[in-house]
């Protein structure tokens, strides 16, 4: 006899039984158990073995849960015995299409960018991989991450790149063309696509102006900037970091944390852990410290603020705490009293203003300025340029530069011969002086 709604909706299981199996056609049959749970199975047999299908749950009246009726049960038993009768067991299919699922769920390019960031984290500094996975989850993966990543193509790439341009951040849509173009490497790397598109996408963007951080880097405004700082009537600690960082060059982080174990006197050098520097997490880890020859200059200064913060770890301690280095914004605010706006100087630029002058004015190698830079060297010979490498040649050159500073300073008419050991000729005296 075929089942009806209403015999399903009052079929009940007495408490003494596990079980009630209510039969419909075709091998269809509904069962009970104490507890109240119905559900669809369909029996069949495939290569001279009985089997069964489980089709859902029945439908209660009322119920929150989407559940199979009866009707439906009966169009999934059709749908399963089809298979059968094409020599496929329904259950082994169902297997592959939830194992198909799955893996389809793995290909999609959210996934597959989690996967790559996941896989390179270690490796990168904490600040970098938060950005780069908040860039994604921002502006990428509510538009394509539920795609199979080799259905993005490069129109339906750009389209979604085109979203952030319009809201004028053009130097995020470059950035993360070229941080998808890493996921589709990963995902040709691991099978889960065949091309990268990104390249594709390369003029197709809005140009992104680079502005440089503003600098001073002719020598009247050096010599300008170099007075200003000797007049500045703010804190000691801070005119003495604004001199350091004309003196040494080095990226403004480095001059706020410089720590006085670092500092060693003798041997006029200043040795930056390799954990301070611009560096990957594994260069970090693993690279030479960064060395800075001192010229007297930069001694003096040193000597002078020992008395004032010698009872801190840091050379230029917070005024709030000694425990803390000096705040970031102090060097910029400190310029902006001296009348620099942040479009005329900014405290990383006096690292342009030395690297532009001391190859146009005083012709030093650029290689030595590189590595006082600590500019890390590309390709094959990068190894080659080791920052210990050109150590004497920039001993040489710091000593030039702290004189050619102190020359414009004191407006020298020739400062460049003066910082290249050039002395003015003394007049020859005449007969019988």
């Amino acid at each position: 006899m075929a089942l009806t709604d209403a015999l399903c909706r009052n079929a009940a299981c007495p408490p003494d039984k596990a079980r009630v199996r209510l039969s419909d056609s075709g091998g269809l049959y509904l069962e009970v158990t104490p507890n109240g749970s119905r559900r669809w199975f369909w029996k069949y047999h495939f290569q001279e073995k009985e089997k069964r299908l489980s089709l859902g749950h029945y439908t209660e009246v009322g119920s929150k849960k989407v559940r199979v009726s009866l009707r439906e049960a009966r169009d999934a038993r059709d749908d399963a015995r089809r298979l059968l009768r094409a020599g496929t067991d329904p259950v082994q299919r169902r297997r592959l299409d939830k194992l198909s699922r799955q893996v389809s769920a793995e290909d999609t390019f959210e996934a597959v960018a989690r996967e790559f960031h996941a896989t390179k984290r270690s490796g990168w500094s904490p600040r970098y991989g938060a950005r780069w996975l908040e860039r994604m989850e921002k502006d990428l993966f509510p538009w394509i991450g539920s795609l199979p990543l080799r259905d993005v193509t490069a129109p339906l790439l750009l389209y979604t790149l085109r979203r952030i341009e319009k809201r004028g951040a053009h130097e995020t849509a470059h950035t993360l063309r070229q941080t998808s173009g890493q996921v589709f490497r990963f995902g040709i790397a691991t099978g889960r696509c065949d091309r990268n598109p990104a390249p594709d996408l390369h003029g197709a963007l809005v140009p992104v102006i680079v502005k440089h951080m503003a600098a001073v880097i002719e020598t009247d405004g050096a010599a300008r900037l170099m007075r200003a700082i000797a007049a500045y009537e703010g804190q000691p600690l801070t005119r003495a970091a604004l001199e350091l960082a004309a003196l040494l060059f080095q990226r403004p982080g480095n001059i706020r944390q410089m720590a006085w174990a670092e500092i060693d006197f003798e041997r006029a050098l200043w040795t930056i852990p390799a954990a301070k520097m611009k560096r990957t997490v594994h260069g970090k880890l693993n690279g030479r410290p960064h060395l800075v020859p001192l010229a007297p200059r930069a001694l003096e200064i040193l000597q002078d603020l020992q008395p004032i913060s010698a009872c801190s770890v840091y050379v230029f301690p917070s005024l709030l705490s000694n425990r803390r280095c000096m705040s970031e914004n102090t060097l910029r605010t400190a310029l902006r009293r001296m009348g620099y706006t942040n479009d005329e100087m900014t405290p990383h630029g006096f690292r342009a203003m030395a690297r532009t002058i001391l190859v146009e004015q005083l012709n030093v190698n650029p290689d030595v300025i590189e590595a006082q830079l600590a500019h890390v060297k590309s390709g094959p010979l990068g190894a080659a340029y080791d920052r210990a490498e050109f150590l004497n040649q920039r001993r040489t050159m710091m000593v030039q530069w702290a004189d050619y500073l102190d020359a414009l300073r004191r407006g020298e008419p020739d400062p460049a011969g003066r910082a290249l050991g050039k002395r003015p000729k003394k007049k020859a005296a005449g007969r019988g002086a």
